[in-house]
């Protein structure tokens, strides 16, 4: 397929970089969980560009959101102001602050791995000369700059770009005991998913991250938690944090807060905020007009559907139709963020198969499917996925 799409458009060879490798369908409109590809096929998305269009393709608020923002101010320098950026900021924050009782205040990014930079530049200047460490989990996954590489706790992703910057260590990941070893007066921050998405959809242990929160009070170092893939209500609460009742003091977003615009933020409570001085951080494209206008687009309309109880109710249909089929041996993760465990079926080869029969999802381990659709996925929608599922595995 990939190969007739480039050669249909008159290219000899595929024009991007392969770092992910041959593409396998050429989509060109979507519509809520509908995808259809350049031959007009139609396909069912369970995967949302990676939980990144919560609210569907096209939304029509985002959609009329951007085009009108993209007729009136697309961007002016941070040495300015614009309305929307401001209006998604206090958006944002308030609703930060319901979920942690703390204000903050937000920088606004181009994509997750940039989010998590912003933290890591944080925790660093908050924690001061010589009290630089970051402490993570093996299995997460933080980002593909060289910084957050490093935060990311797999060592195989590192070989091919050693020597990595130092400064991280990575601990078993739900290991209470292995992080409080870790954790000592070098260490600036904790930083840590709700839910290892990258990593397998593992939800984080009844309270550990409690358990987190306590080990960074008692050393003085911040908590931060990797919400770009878990948070805005993907989780059946709007952060995952919320599952353990914590407070952290810096967390990160992206994916969703876009509904496919590339965006992210940082949000620190404003004590810690308060540590960057002009010029210690930046970036050309924070909180550009184009970008925040889908921002501000998408937290209404995500507060406007109850998104967290969209997601627990559907994700409670989508567990239970899949723990009903054969061969499938269980199912982890919460929400609309899911992973099932095959019995039997590899799942890179289940994967094609239901790529071919028109449902998107991802093989997240060889022995896993991950599933996360649209927030606003249908009842119907997951029966019709769910069938597909069981007609692939038999």
């Amino acid at each position: 397929m990939s190969a007739h799409a480039f050669a249909t458009a008159g290219l000899a060879h595929c024009p991007f970089m392969p770092v992910f490798g041959p593409p396998q369908v050429m989509f060109e409109r979507g519509a809520g969980t509908e995808l259809w590809d350049v031959d007009g096929r139609r396909y069912l998305d369970f995967l949302s560009g990676l939980a990144v269009t919560s609210l569907g393709h096209a939304h029509p608020v985002v959609a009329t959101a951007i085009a009108e923002q993209a007729a009136t101010l697309l961007h002016v320098s941070n040495f300015f102001a614009n309305p929307v950026a401001t209006r998604a900021a206090i958006a944002l924050d308030r609703l930060l602050t319901e979920a942690t009782g703390r204000s903050g205040q937000v920088f606004f990014t181009n994509s997750g791995a940039e989010a998590n930079e912003c933290a890591l530049k944080l925790a660093r200047k908050h924690g001061g000369r010589g009290r630089h460490v970051v402490v993570s989990a093996l299995g997460s996954f933080h980002g593909r700059t060289l910084a957050t590489l490093a935060a990311t706790g797999q060592p195989t992703k590192h070989e091919p770009f050693q020597p990595m910057p130092e400064g991280f260590r990575h601990v078993a990941w739900g290991d209470l005991d292995a992080l409080s070893r870790a954790v000592d007066g070098s260490v600036a921050a904790v930083l840590i998913e709700p839910v290892q998405g990258e990593g397998g959809v593992h939800p984080a242990p009844p309270g550990y991250l409690a358990g987190i929160r306590r080990l960074c009070d008692e050393v003085g170092a911040l908590l931060i938690v990797d919400e770009i893939q878990t948070g805005l209500g993907r989780t059946g609460r709007w952060f995952g944090f919320e599952h353990d009742r914590v407070s952290p003091d810096v967390v990160t977003l992206a994916k969703a807060l876009g509904n496919g615009m590339p965006v992210g933020a940082c949000w620190a409570r404003r004590d810690v905020a308060a540590v960057f001085e002009p010029g210690d951080h930046g970036s050309t494209y924070s909180g550009t007009a184009i970008a925040t206008a889908a921002v501000d687009a998408v937290l209404g309309e995500l507060r406007r559907i109850d998104a967290p109880a969209l997601a627990a109710a559907r994700g409670a249909e989508l567990t239970a139709a899949l723990l009903g089929l054969d061969g499938v041996a269980a199912i982890r993760g919460r929400g609309l963020l899911v992973a099932a465990e095959l019995d039997g079926h590899e799942a890179p080869a289940v994967y094609h198969r239901l790529l071919a029969d028109g449902l998107v999802v991802n093989a997240v381990t060889p022995t896993a499917l991950r599933f996360a659709p649209p927030i606003t996925v249908s009842s119907a929608e997951i029966a019709e996925a769910v069938d597909l599922i069981a007609r692939a595995l038999r």
